[in-house]
């Protein structure tokens, strides 16, 4: 009997990536081949994200591509938009089911012999998001560089405009212990470095059906920094008001924690702010880059924003565009604000028009970019290590030093997971990095 072959596909973060690796995993337990998407596979599994717009045109387009491989493929949906909009998702052409959260790493046992349903239409496994309680560990593999390392979940904020709770239930988390062990077993992989990824990362604690907060985000920090065989740790996306200067001061004096930092802020008004119901103001999350440029002034500090939040009026804006141009800070990440169902924000007065978001959002971006060109012309000269990537496009591989500064190499094999001592030279014209060994420049276009 020819063994089966599945592939997958993931839209939206790093914590779904972690999961479709995870899921991945447990098919391949039970004898299935995993394929690349591309290939004629079996059984396709979508993993769907509801964060950014068109959730629902881009499930559709992979959908019709993964059937373009396989016109006879089963094809499963999961993810936040399937467990938002199962019934929906169930009605697009091609879709034989869809499981929600509480649902989706019971796949292989659910579904068993993926056999397609009557009618037509895709068969629902979507408990209500209540039965979410269980955590469920995550990681992502597939090179010997970086992971993903899923360490919570859930989400027990109430802003204005994220569909995020609904789709993915309460925060909870894994345990220290269990973390530990977990990335002990990864350092036996020849794994380089391990990125922190959760929907709250930063509420890391909350155990057991009780969800009682049995530990935080600092104790876990402190616990992995004594783990032998990684030599790096990131922390992914962590709310400013949940990263402490504890935190902040210890990965100042950590040699295996980076200097780099993602820290939502999503508006610099604290009059939007408020409408979004977020739990900090301008003035704190000004005191957490301060502190971090303070205790590591090579730091790399990336940003989030939404713009067109309704009311925000152009004084509004004006007033987070300066805010974020004072800051001392490396990047960030605009987005222009989409209405989400069963979220409060759409019910708010003063909606700005599509234009005016586009206008905005453009704004932004290339304020981004210019922040990101002079975080990385500070650097020029400086010598610094590199983890170069299994990822190659158009001859070209890239690797990250432990502030992220992205550095561009031509391909070399033995380069892959390998850690470089070079200088940086010169910002080229994608606005990657370049560096050189030796005194020697064998890493430019």
């Amino acid at each position: 009997m020819n063994t089966r072959k599945v592939a997958f596909y993931t839209l939206g973060c790093k914590l779904n990536f972690s999961e479709t690796s995870a899921i991945g995993r447990q098919f391949e337990e039970r004898g299935f081949q995993k394929v690349a998407f591309e290939e004629a596979a079996d059984i396709y599994v979508i993993n769907t994200c509801s964060v950014t717009d068109h959730a629902d045109r881009k499930c559709r387009k992979v959908v019709k591509e993964a059937l373009k491989h396989n016109p006879d493929a089963f094809v499963t949906i999961v993810g936040c938009y399937a467990q938002l909009k199962p019934q929906e998702i169930a009605e697009i052409p091609g879709v034989h089911a869809v499981l929600g959260a509480a649902e989706k790493f019971q796949l292989v046992d659910i579904l068993a012999g993926f056999e397609k349903p009557a009618g037509g239409k895709g068969q629902v496994y979507a408990s209500p998001i209540s039965e979410a309680t269980e955590f469920h560990a995550a990681h992502s593999f597939g090179d010997r560089t970086r992971t993903f390392l899923k360490v919570q979940d859930g989400c027990d904020y109430s802003c204005s405009f994220c569909t995020i709770p609904l789709a993915r239930g309460k925060s909870r988390s894994d345990s220290v212990q269990s973390v530990v062990e977990r990335v002990q077993k990864l350092a036996g992989t020849g794994v380089q470095e391990i990125v922190l990824t959760g929907v709250n990362l930063g509420d890391f604690g909350l155990q057991g059906p009780d969800r009682e907060r049995r530990e935080d985000f600092g104790d876990l920090v402190r616990a992995l920094d004594e783990v032998e065989g990684i030599n790096r740790f990131r922390i992914s996306s962590c709310e400013p008001n949940l990263l402490t200067d504890e935190i902040i001061r210890f990965v100042a004096g950590s040699q295996r924690f980076m200097p780099h930092f993602h820290i939502p802020l999503q508006s610099g008004s604290d009059k939007i702010l408020g409408l979004m119901r977020r739990r900090y103001r301008r003035a704190l999350y000004a005191s957490r880059v301060a502190l971090i440029k303070e205790v590591m002034p090579h730091a790399c500090i990336g940003v989030d924003v939404i713009v067109g939040f309704p009311g925000e009026t152009e004084e509004d804006f004006l007033e987070t565009y300066y805010f974020l141009n004072e800051l001392d800070i490396s990047y960030f990440h605009v987005f222009p604000y989409s209405e989400r169902a069963n979220t409060l924000a759409p019910n708010l007065p003063g909606r700005v028009h599509d234009g005016e978001r586009h206008r905005r959002t453009t704004m932004l971006r290339s304020l981004s970019e210019k922040k990101k060109r002079y975080f990385y012309e500070q650097h020029l000269g400086l010598e610094t290590e590199v983890l170069f990537e299994d990822d190659v496009t158009n001859g070209q591989m890239e690797g990250f030093t432990p502030n992220y500064i992205r550095v561009t190499a031509k391909y070399d094999p033995l380069l892959v997971g390998e850690r470089k001592r070079l200088r940086l030279t010169n910002v080229n014209a994608q606005g990657h990095m370049e560096a050189e060994e030796l005194g020697i420049e064998v890493f430019q276009h």
